[in-house]
């Protein structure tokens, strides 16, 4: 509640005001629902490789909102993502993993997933230009500030419009209460999980929380491939193979920016 009245009255003491979210707000409600509509036609480690080029969006939103330059090394690395995540799509997908699909539809699939990164990519940029507009604001404000406009939006859009299916939500879960545990669950991990995002981050640096996130993309598609029947073929390895060596490439060059910082501080 403390967090809330801070949010409110942030205009007066440096940070953002609530209402500077309510763009990003909108790409971020909109983003996941498309990554998630996306499991209805590709397998999940499909998915989580497409996902995974979340880097090009950015750079292209960095570029073209913010005017930043990146070096030719840095360009490498979403030229390895983006040519694994083409070769993978092309590859044929197993029968096994196909049956499993609700509706198979690659090019729906992947669609869903690059318009995700778009507005994931603007969503990354408004944040950014808030964070530099406003430098008093903290990491939780803007998580707070982000759920605050997401729930409006997202209750509008099921209970305020006619094609809305918020009624027909509560009616299924009344059905299936094992669904509605599943949902709670699955809100739980995400409201709990955003907390250690934004802990990672203030306390070891953005760098830090980029290794664990591309260290568990790849565990998930181990594990959904081994275990829960989403068998890769060879070829699709050598493709997970190229989208994480372009991930760990980019990787190394933070650290190696973050050492020459730390180096021109420690001189100066």
């Amino acid at each position: 509640m403390r967090r809330v009245i801070k949010l409110w009255s942030n205009t007066g003491n440096g940070g953002a005001p609530w209402w500077t979210y309510w763009s990003a707000g909108i790409t971020n409600t909109i983003g996941p629902a498309m990554g998630i509509e996306a499991l209805k036609y590709i397998s999940y480690p499909a998915q989580v490789l497409a996902k995974s080029s979340k880097m090009i969006p950015v750079m292209l939103m960095g570029t073209l909102v913010y005017g930043i330059r990146y070096t030719f090394p840095e360009y490498i690395c979403p030229f390895l993502v983006a040519g694994g995540v083409a070769v993978f799509a092309l590859l044929k997908t197993s029968s096994k993993t196909i049956s499993k699909l609700a509706h198979p539809n690659a090019p729906l699939g992947y669609a869903l997933c690059f318009l995700n990164l778009a507005f994931d990519g603007f969503t990354n940029a408004t944040q950014d230009s808030i964070a530099s507009r406003y430098p008093k604001t903290e990491a939780w404000d803007i998580m707070l500030g982000m759920n605050l406009w997401g729930t409006i939006y997202n209750m509008v859009y099921m209970f305020g419009l006619p094609q809305g299916m918020g009624f027909e939500a509560y009616q299924f879960c009344k059905q299936h209460p094992e669904a509605a545990w599943d949902i709670l669950k699955y809100c739980l991990c995400g409201a709990v999980g955003q907390n250690f995002i934004f802990m990672t981050i203030s306390n070891f640096g953005s760098l830090a929380n980029t290794t664990i996130t591309t260290t568990r993309k790849f565990v998930s598609i181990v594990v959904s491939s081994v275990m829960s029947g989403n068998p890769l073929s060879l070829k699709q390895w050598g493709c997970v193979s190229m989208v994480f060596g372009g991930l760990s490439y980019q990787i190394l060059l933070k650290w190696s920016k973050s050492k020459r910082v730390e180096k021109k501080k420690q001189k100066s």
